[in-house]
């Protein structure tokens, strides 16, 4: 962070609080999107925020994901004040709004910033270090996805379009067959094949959802660990991370979350020896996963938790190959084939995830 980008965030800093009530502006936190800061006001009594300059060539529509984050966060509030329990003891982020009553502001050099009350005293994990923890980040997205169950998806915005859209990744994939690089076609030849022969199968979701068997949900779209804050105590507090949240499937909150919390390797790890699906975690996660959407969701919906887990894998493999195929135009990498060594890592993953299909099919009719 530069003294530049410093003095930006402690002049945006002062659309939210009164410049004379900060007391500090600092950097913090290691995500990839937006930058983040914290704000420290002058007063101990006042709470901290956290302050983020906003990434508008990600999320290229700022006014879809907050109208989205203050619809979300204030229809989980009600729920919770509601209905108290264990179940629903946690914490929901709190936008705050400008002093000028806007959702957001614009600096003179047109960057978006916006602010969120800091939530002091948590713990995030990029990794999950044991089955308790998995159980508690399973059951604080099911918590989240059953809080909004009754939220219409049409009154929640598109932030990301076709974001998991399987077909979609499908038809890139294809196109890249036709107008990538030859040579890397050629070299690919054998993963190509493993994609092509599951493509029918792994479409079945999208296609029971397209015939009106599988319900539309709000639901969060990025339910990676580190988007659960934990207690000192590891237990959750609070799902963060809200710019994903769109219109879509349980299957691909639950898919996603089987295909990160359980890899037992990294998502480019050069050693495949070390990728597989930890059969543990998957079980910890579906019980609290299913602990709390259980009676909310349709039992075409439970029976199809265990193959989302393949198909979020499976269309993680096609993204990346697919980049590879273009040339590398979409990630960012650190060597010439890095987008190959992912895909060859998100494939093993895939492997061992069929190994174990039956298995994770059984856990999840007896947990359901």
């Amino acid at each position: 962070m530069n003294d530049s980008g410093l003095t930006q965030a402690q002049a945006a800093a002062g659309q939210f609080l009164l410049p004379g009530e900060i007391g500090s502006v600092k950097p913090i936190g290691s995500g990839h999107i937006h930058q983040t800061f914290l704000v420290a006001p002058i007063s101990e009594t006042k709470d901290k925020l956290v302050l983020q300059k906003f990434n508008t060539h990600v999320f290229r529509d700022p006014d879809a994901v907050m109208h989205n984050l203050f619809i979300v966060t204030n229809h989980i509030r009600k729920k919770t004040e509601k209905i108290r329990d264990d179940s629903t003891d946690m914490l929901v982020l709190e936008p705050v709004k400008t002093l000028k009553g806007k959702d957001y502001f614009i600096d003179a050099q047109g960057s978006v910033w916006r602010c969120f009350l800091y939530i002091p005293d948590t713990v995030s994990y990029d990794r999950a270090p044991d089955t308790s923890v998995v159980y508690e980040g399973g059951k604080a997205f099911g918590t989240f996805l059953r809080l909004l169950s009754d939220l219409p998806a049409e009154e929640v915005k598109i932030t990301i379009p076709e974001f998991h859209n399987l077909d979609f990744r499908l038809e890139q994939f294809h196109q890249a067959l036709r107008d990538g690089r030859k040579d890397r076609c050629e070299e690919t030849s054998s993963e190509i094949e493993m994609i092509l022969e599951r493509e029918e199968q792994m479409k079945l979701i999208r296609k029971l959802a397209q015939r009106g068997l599988i319900p539309l949900r709000v639901v969060h779209h990025d339910t990676k660990i580190n988007n659960v804050l934990f207690s000192a105590q590891n237990k959750a507090l609070c799902v963060i991370d809200l710019d994903t949240v769109m219109p879509g499937f349980v299957h691909d909150d639950f898919g996603d979350a089987i295909r990160t919390f359980t890899n037992t390797g990294e998502e480019d790890d050069p050693d495949l020896s070390r990728v597989s699906m930890n059969l543990s975690f998957f079980e910890a996660f579906a019980e609290g996963f299913l602990g709390a959407t259980s009676n909310m969701l349709t039992q075409i919906e439970k029976e199809y938790l265990p193959l989302s887990a393949l198909v979020m894998t499976y269309m993680q493999t096609i993204r990346f190959l697919t980049d590879y195929l273009n040339g590398d135009t979409y990630y960012k990498i650190h060597h010439p084939r890095h987008n190959l060594q992912r895909t060859k890592a998100q494939m093993q993953l895939l492997l061992s995830m069929e190994e174990q299909f039956p298995v994770m099919q059984e856990i999840v009719k007896r947990l359901g």
